[in-house]
């Protein structure tokens, strides 16, 4: 699978970053708590792949 271009990378790991900190004062009980781990996984996965594409440069 490739990799999606680095500012879809970014936009993915900043917004839902935001979204999973915010999410439990916004939305009460384990609604809030399900939706911060979601987002936060996400988050996790875009950074992970910045770093990755960090590490070793991609062509074309």
């Amino acid at each position: 699978m490739k990799t999606p271009p680095r500012p879809v990378l970014w936009f993915l790991f900043l917004f839902n970053l935001v979204v999973a900190a915010a999410a439990p004062f916004a939305v009460d009980g384990a609604q809030g708590v399900a939706t911060a781990l979601g987002m936060g996984v996400v988050s996790l996965g875009a950074g992970v792949a910045l770093l990755r594409g960090r590490a070793r440069p991609q062509h074309g």
